[in-house]
């Protein structure tokens, strides 16, 4: 149970110089990640009654920081967690080895499979919690998520402006995310898309669906075909759109499910890759690129060693094995 001492502890005041990281950002989610641990109705009481001042001024909650700004942030404490909710310094030291770029704004590291993203859902450290534990003294903030069992690409933001920007460029369209994904069968063309709009829920145990339907949001993906296997094809999926679930839910519509998809796959095609040593999802994100402020960014990493050795098993011990549900459809 974490508390939090009255503002006349004995510990003294704070007083904290606004660095680039957080220019622009409001007060109270600024103090949200600055106050680890202090439930947020205690941090709107601090600014609520006064006690949180910018340049000597009282702060609303909605105030925002500029850079060089000085935050005065009274006496709190939180007693300090048990010693078993520290992350593995294994896990630690294997996020941190998996970083393949760096510079002022972001980290990017290639991320393992089984790793989440973030905290949450039974999942006591992610990949943003392990890098800060990594670097305990730097400012990181997740830019974008990748699913638990999806590896690759993902990118980390080191200052506020590092993080809106991409964000923005997210939202606009113009970042460009591409992923290798192993499709069951043989669909008809090497090179199509598909359009088809997607409805997000969320059933009764708190687990995402996501389908086909016409009232969904527009979400569009571009397949070209890389390499052949029996029973099956190595596709590039293009993110035209960024929903959840969204490559595996347009392949699935199509009649192609991902290989390992325990969610929208085959149920017995994964029970056969399994034992060809298929142990999880064939989703990896392999590339991407964007544009800010000026600069060009471009992250690619190639299939890691399990999704290789698998493709090496396949073109071996797949030659008679045939996707029975292959629907050939022409109509995406």
């Amino acid at each position: 149970m974490q508390t939090v001492t009255s503002p006349d502890a004995p510990h003294g005041v704070r007083q904290v110089e606004i660095g680039p990281e957080r220019d622009g950002q409001r007060i109270d989610n600024a103090l949200v990640t600055m106050l680890k641990g202090v439930p947020k109705s205690m941090i709107y009481r601090l600014l609520r009654t006064g006690q949180v001042r910018v340049n000597g001024k009282r702060a609303k909650p909605d105030t925002r920081l500029t850079a060089g700004d000085m935050l005065r942030i009274p006496p709190v404490r939180v007693a300090e967690r048990p010693e078993g909710n520290a992350p593995a310094t294994g896990l630690v030291a294997s996020v941190a080895d998996a970083i393949i770029f760096e510079d002022k704004h972001f980290l990017v590291i290639d991320k393992p499979s089984g790793v989440a993203s973030h905290g949450g859902s039974g999942v006591s450290h992610g990949a943003i919690e392990l890098l800060r534990a990594a670097r305990p003294q730097e400012h990181l903030e997740l830019v974008h998520r990748l699913d638990r069992d999806t590896s690759g690409v993902l990118v980390f933001a080191k200052t506020r402006a590092g993080l809106t920007g991409l964000q923005a460029a997210i939202r606009a369209g113009e970042v460009t995310k591409q992923y290798l994904c192993l499709m069951l069968g043989h669909p008809s063309k090497a090179k199509f898309d598909v359009n088809a709009p997607l409805l997000k829920s969320v059933l009764q145990g708190g687990e995402r669906m996501v389908r086909v339907a016409d009232n969904g949001k527009p979400s569009l993906t571009f397949f070209r075909e890389m390499e052949q296997y029996p029973g099956a094809r190595l596709m590039q999926a293009t993110l035209g759109t960024g929903r959840t679930h969204q490559i595996r839910v347009h392949a699935a519509h199509i009649g192609h499910p991902l290989a390992g998809d325990p969610k929208y796959g085959d149920k017995e095609m994964n029970k056969r890759f399994r034992e060809m040593g298929l142990n999880r999802m064939f989703l990896h994100a392999s590339h991407m690129s964007f544009e800010l402020d000026g600069r060009a960014y471009s992250f690619s990493t190639p299939l890691p060693d399990d999704l290789k050795d698998f493709l090496d098993v396949l073109s071996v011990k797949g030659k008679r094995l045939v996707y029975s549900r292959d629907k050939s459809r022409t109509d995406f």
